[in-house]
């Protein structure tokens, strides 16, 4: 079991400048949208796209905030990996499709602005991203964080498999949006164009990387804030798909197959906050018991240290022939 780590105030910094970001600019695209308006970075045929991903940009941003309460970083990379993923994918995906930027098209004067704006701001946020995740990584363990930790809430068994499915299915078609865009981005049930298809990529990359990261955590405790930001995310891309209904072919295989990630994604973030609020509450019920002592926990049945036989017990323990001749 890996050795843990202090959290590093790096990580803590980043996590709100982004969550700060995320707020104002996912508002302004999911506003716009809601209203049939594409305000986007780059140029889309339609006002779905941007919404999607400013839907997701202001869901994830409450979550974010909350990453300075942790003390270990074990507790918080189910969340932190995948924004690292955004930051610098959705800056290789406005690169790539500069010629698409507002900018670019001649668009209007405050979206041209918008546009530039989003590509400097995402180049030093994805700089600064990989730059405190490589700190995070080098950084020594603490004396708060020397000695490995058993799992303290463990996923049930029967939450497992639909976990790696919705985690599967979001990691595949966001790979296949942004390995192959032209031909991946035929298949989602409404117009998209090449920066679309990439973009949304990046975001379903890194919703299937949090869900399969936190299938591999197995543990309810470490993945606290990524339990707050799937739900919201999910709720959130929710109410855009249901105002842009009927730009969507709901009768395509695509659009069954994104109506059940959809209710997959949301189902896993209530249920998870739902298993662990009740092992919060049966702590809180012992206060003078920690949590990994509660019953139903992992640790519970594993003492921890285990009482040495008394002499008197050991079968052997006979006067040895030295005590005979004193």
């Amino acid at each position: 079991m890996a050795v843990q780590k202090e959290l590093s105030p790096g990580i803590v910094v980043l996590s709100a400048v982004v969550g700060g970001i995320s707020v104002t600019s996912g508002a302004l695209l999911t506003v716009t949208s809601l209203f049939g308006y594409a305000a986007g970075a780059w140029v889309s045929p339609e006002a779905l796209s941007p919404g999607l991903i400013g839907a997701a940009m202001a869901g994830v941003a409450p979550a974010l905030f909350t990453i300075g309460r942790a003390r270990l970083w074990e507790d918080v990379r189910s969340l932190v990996l995948p924004l690292v993923i955004v930051l610098a994918g959705l800056f290789t995906v406005s690169l790539l499709n500069g010629g698409s930027l507002q900018a670019a098209e001649g668009g209007p004067l405050f979206l041209a602005l918008f546009s530039l704006g989003w590509v400097a701001v995402l180049g030093l946020l994805a700089l600064g991203a990989v730059g405190c995740l490589v700190a995070q990584y080098r950084r020594p363990a603490g004396p708060a964080g020397g000695a490995p930790r058993q799992p303290v809430v463990p996923l049930p068994a029967w939450s497992k498999p639909p976990l790696a499915v919705v985690g599967s299915g979001w990691f595949g078609i966001g790979a296949g949006l942004l390995a192959f865009p032209d031909f991946w981005g035929a298949l989602v049930p409404w117009t998209v164009n090449r920066a679309d298809a990439q973009g949304l990529g990046v975001w379903a990359l890194a919703l299937g990387v949090g869900v399969l990261g936190a299938l591999a955590e197995d543990d309810l405790t470490r993945i606290r804030p990524a339990l707050r930001a799937v739900p919201l995310v999910a709720l959130a891309t929710a109410v855009v798909l249901a105002v842009h209904f009927r730009s969507v072919d709901w009768t395509s295989g695509p659009g069954v197959s994104l109506l059940a990630l959809v209710t997959g994604l949301f189902t896993t973030g209530v249920s998870g906050r739902w298993l662990l609020s009740r092992a919060d509450r049966r702590s809180a019920a012992l206060p003078d018991t920690p949590l990994a002592a509660v019953p139903g926990s992992a640790r519970a049945a594993v003492p921890d240290s285990v009482p040495e036989p008394p002499l008197a017990a050991a079968p052997d323990a006979r006067p040895s022939r030295a005590d005979d001749d004193a």
